[in-house]
């Protein structure tokens, strides 16, 4: 579906809801909702045309670890669920995870927990995939994006026997980086390299022998029950944790704004629960 394919459709929607007597309020709401959707869509290889409950979930998912309120999302949700039923698709709303409400925004995006995280890792691990064990472990220790990771090429790695890095082109704002690796993301990526017997020069392949997308990527991890951008948290806030300056993060992170970094400074909701729970037990 193209651009004015869907700018029509989004139209034809708004006339229906106004019929059914919408306020004007609303259809504005619900196309904001839309549109942030669809750019959503178009950035990671979705289609408006071919929505699919993994879409509407990954959304969800996607909006919760970038900080939205529960209300805010739900609101989003409810424009989807009536786009999806005008559309015919009333089934791929179906089961589909809201979040729960949460009172205070001041809190640093949702990271994984020190067991969970060894839990994605050891899961990976058992499914002795070459290829996702790196995928997993070089997001997890670089905080590198989805969209960064597949566009990364083998000619981008620099690896020695003591050290290794690799180079982000044109990252997010076309700003490139250059990122260290950890011995043991070098060890699992020279044993997923070790695998392939191509010349193509696309860093991770997908199944059917082309460059990896980032739906791919998102699938993978929707399998351990994991949103990317939980891991691009993790890693900030473990270098937070250990006491690593604002600025080497943000750099690492390929922050801009070092205000996004600072973020990973505040206290988790586990924190908050953890000071209460020392406080009066």
């Amino acid at each position: 579906m193209d651009e004015k394919s869907v700018v029509k459709v989004i139209d034809d929607f708004l006339v229906y809801i106004l019929d059914k007597g919408k306020s004007q309020l609303t259809a504005k709401n619900y196309r904001h909702s839309l549109k942030m959707f669809n750019d959503w869509l178009i950035d990671n290889d979705g289609n408006l045309a071919k929505l699919t409950r993994l879409d509407v979930q990954l959304f969800v998912q996607y909006l919760e670890s970038k900080g939205n309120s529960a209300s805010t999302i739900n609101n989003r949700f409810a424009a989807i669920s009536q786009f999806s039923r005008f559309i015919g698709s009333s089934n791929i709303i179906e089961n589909i995870r809201s979040p729960q409400s949460r009172q205070a925004r001041n809190i640093a995006p949702k990271s994984l927990e020190h067991t969970e995280r060894n839990n994605l890792l050891h899961g990976v691990e058992r499914n002795d995939n070459p290829r996702d064990i790196a995928i997993v472990n070089l997001l997890i220790r670089t905080g590198i994006r989805v969209s960064e990771l597949v566009a990364l090429n083998r000619s981008d790695v620099v690896t020695g026997e003591r050290s290794g890095s690799f180079t982000v082109r044109n990252g997010k704002g076309n700003v490139s980086r250059r990122v260290p690796l950890s011995a043991a993301t070098r060890l699992y990526l020279s044993k997923y390299l070790d695998t392939r017997d191509d010349n193509d020069p696309a860093l991770f392949l997908s199944n059917f022998r082309q460059r990896i997308s980032v739906r791919a990527v998102q699938h993978m991890l929707s399998n351990y029950g994991v949103h990317p951008h939980a891991l691009r948290h993790t890693f900030a806030r473990e270098l937070v944790n250990k006491g690593i300056d604002l600025s080497t993060v943000a750099d690492l992170c390929g922050h801009a704004d070092i205000n996004v970094t600072r973020r990973y400074s505040k206290p988790t909701e586990e924190d908050l629960e953890e000071a209460i729970d020392k406080a009066f037990s």
